[in-house]
């Protein structure tokens, strides 16, 4: 069983103003993936889809969040359980960086066709 240091995690490029570090998957031997999330304000992730669950926790920040066509106001110490298929986006709103943990119960969530892009474009780091 692995023991991960938050402050050993290597830092994965993601978009400007938006860092992510994996903290686990594949290397730590699990099919599943975890990231710890910072965002500048103005910054976050365009409209997309995914083909599995995804479950995002708002550590500290708040959020402006589309899903389904219905645009909320998120603040830290909430949840967002986004099912399959849900078309869904968000950007960190206020003064405030948004500090968020994701969990996809897949490994490689972005590839493979399991991420659509709605608006914007992945990111550089991800492979289509």
């Amino acid at each position: 069983m692995p023991i991960i240091d938050h402050n050993q995690a290597q830092e994965v490029p993601w978009r400007p103003g938006y860092r992510k570090w994996d903290i686990a998957g594949r290397d730590q031997g699990v099919t599943s993936t975890f990231s710890l999330n910072t965002a500048e304000p103005g910054t976050g992730a365009p409209l997309h889809t995914h083909t599995m669950d995804e479950l995002i926790v708002i550590l500290d920040g708040t959020l402006e969040v589309r899903v389904d066509g219905v645009t909320h106001t998120v603040e830290k110490d909430h949840t967002l359980v986004i099912p399959p298929g849900c078309e869904h986006g968000f950007k960190v709103v206020g003064d405030k960086h948004a500090q968020l943990m994701v969990f996809f119960p897949t490994l490689d969530p972005y590839s493979n066709g399991q991420t659509a892009y709605l608006e914007g474009a992945r990111p550089d780091s991800v492979k289509a």
